[in-house]
C-alpha cells in the first residue's frame, strides 16, 4: 500500500499512523518525490481494512482529504 498526498498539504515532516503500525509517529514518514507528492509504502495483506490518520508538523494529526470513509476521527481503507 503506498500512501501519497500533494507537497503543500502539510509543511514540514509528516508520517502515517494507523492500526498497521500500533500509530507510531514517524514509523512510515514520507518522502518528498519528484513529481510533487511525498509517499511511503506499508506491506498489508490484500483485503485489510485499515485505520490511519497523518500526523504533521508541531502535532497536527489529520485525514486524507481524498478519502470519504471516515469513522470517528479516523480514514478507514480496505486494500
Amino acid at each position: 500500500m503506498t500512501f501519497a498526498l500533494p507537497l503543500g498539504l502539510a509543511t514540514g515532516r509528516c508520517s502515517v499512523g494507523g492500526d498497521f503500525n500500533d500509530w507510531r509517529p514517524g514509523r512510515h514518514e514520507l518522502r518528498r518525490r519528484t513529481n510533487g507528492t511525498r509517499s511511503t509504502s506499508v506491506t498489508v495483506s490484500r483485503g485489510t481494512r485499515l485505520r490511519l490518520r497523518y500526523l504533521g508538523e508541531n502535532g497536527n494529526w489529520f485525514n486524507d482529504p481524498d478519502v470519504a470513509d471516515v469513522d470517528g476521527s479516523d480514514t478507514i481503507l480496505v486494500v
